[in-house]
């Protein structure tokens, strides 16, 4: 049964303004994250095609985690100050360009630059904090978990939609033609950005007795529930950029065809769409630490089942539906949380700057995950990891508190 604050969520959203803007920051994390997460399937034709070394490859696309973690604070603060009009443009067009010239790339460093750089900050000034930070102004508090859940599962239909094509695209016009096709797919999305930023306006000077930006993120970095929310993301960033840099060469290991790694990525995004829509739920409903721990425990519990079953492809889709189910629906109980503390004034930058530790955890699944199979020749030692980390990520979510920080008063 329909309960009275679904209803309400789903009204606000039946303004065309609010739901315009909902739909396309949707459409356009769509195309950034499909983008990102379509990368690993490149790793083996790009290996195959230059002799750089899966290491090397690895660490390049370990630098494009980190980066599109750190890019994300920096474009929260230039939308909070500017608007995200300009933001997001710059992301597209940046991302477009990486796309078309990594193919032209022979050595470490230039795929480092290409991959790890360009394509890192593209999509990441056209992510998360950006959109969800554009849509919060817009819309009325009660609509904001519904709207980051929707927008959150634009990311996940991405890389549903990219995986299994990126993939035919490889087999039929290589890696190359796989990569310039992701450019084109990144200019199309330009118009949609008119339709998130339309009657956008940001503040330029900060109200009396506020503080600005500065004093949000000193005031957000010595609040210890925040920092808990940043740790636990850590761990979240970690899992996610080994799978999605690594699950190609685990399926490899098993003996299995490309395509199940490809269809798993898929079946990731696909099962995170619903994922998205129910953490988009949960949170007017239930407290979003609870939501988070139940989400960073259940991942732990499900590697270990991945880990005792037999190496079949239908292992691996059972595997990645359940895993998909939390995979990014972490965002949107992330960003209320931070709502709840400090409002949504810079509510990009502080979710921002949640979203570098997230990467920093993602810099070191995708480079220790290429240094394992080097040394080790498996990714066992990974997947222990994940357990131990999946399962103080649930703890550590738990103490956090969900209520305004106190400031004081202006004078």
């Amino acid at each position: 049964m329909v309960s009275q604050s679904e209803v309400a969520m789903f009204r606000s959203l039946q303004h065309p303004g609010a739901l315009a803007v909902t739909l396309a920051a949707a459409g356009i994390l769509m195309v950034t994250m499909g983008s990102r997460q379509s990368l690993g399937l490149i790793i083996a034709p790009l290996n195959a095609d230059t002799n750089l070394g899966i290491v090397t490859i690895s660490l390049a696309l370990a630098v494009g985690q980190f980066m599109w973690g750190a890019t994300q604070p920096v474009a929260g603060a230039l939308a909070d100050r500017y608007g995200p009009r300009p933001v997001l443009i710059g992301g597209l067009v940046l991302l477009a360009i990486a796309c078309a010239v990594t193919p032209f790339v022979r050595s470490g460093f230039g795929l480092t630059v290409a991959l790890g750089l360009m394509a890192a900050m593209g999509a990441g000034a056209s992510s998360f904090s950006v959109l969800i930070g554009a849509a919060a102004q817009r819309l009325p508090p009660e609509a904001r978990g519904t709207a980051s859940g929707i927008i959150n599962a634009g990311g996940s239909f991405g890389q549903f939609v990219f995986a299994p094509v990126v993939q035919k695209l490889i087999q039929l016009f290589g890696w190359m033609g796989a990569m310039w096709a992701l450019a084109v797919v990144a200019l199309a999305a330009l118009p949609m950005v008119g339709k998130v930023t339309a009657g956008t306006v940001a503040p330029h000077v900060a109200a009396q007795g506020e503080g600005g930006l500065r004093k949000a993120v000193v005031d957000a970095m010595a609040d210890r529930s925040y920092i808990l929310l940043h740790l636990g993301f850590f761990t979240c960033g970690f899992h996610i950029a080994f799978l999605v840099t690594h699950l190609p060469g685990e399926v490899d290991l098993c003996g299995l065809p490309p395509t199940v790694a490809s269809w798993s990525l898929a079946i990731i995004g696909l099962a995170n769409i619903f994922g998205s829509f129910y953490a988009g739920s949960c949170v007017a409903k239930y407290r979003s630490k609870y939501v988070l721990a139940a989400m960073y425990g259940s991942r732990s519990l499900l590697i270990i089942w991945y880990l005792l079953a037999p190496k079949t492809e239908w292992t691996y889709y059972v595997f990645a539906a359940g895993l998909g189910f939390t995979w990014l629906a972490t965002v949107p109980p992330t960003a209320a949380i931070i709502g709840k503390l400090f409002g949504v004034r810079y509510l990009a930058t502080l979710f921002g700057l949640t979203l570098l530790s997230h990467q920093i955890g993602g810099f070191l699944g995708a480079w220790l995950g290429g240094l394992a199979i080097t040394r080790f020749g498996d990714y066992s030692w990974m997947w222990y990891a994940d357990i131990v980390l999946s399962g103080l990520a649930a703890l550590i979510n738990l103490p956090i508190r969900e209520a305004p920080v106190a400031r004081p008063q202006a004078a």
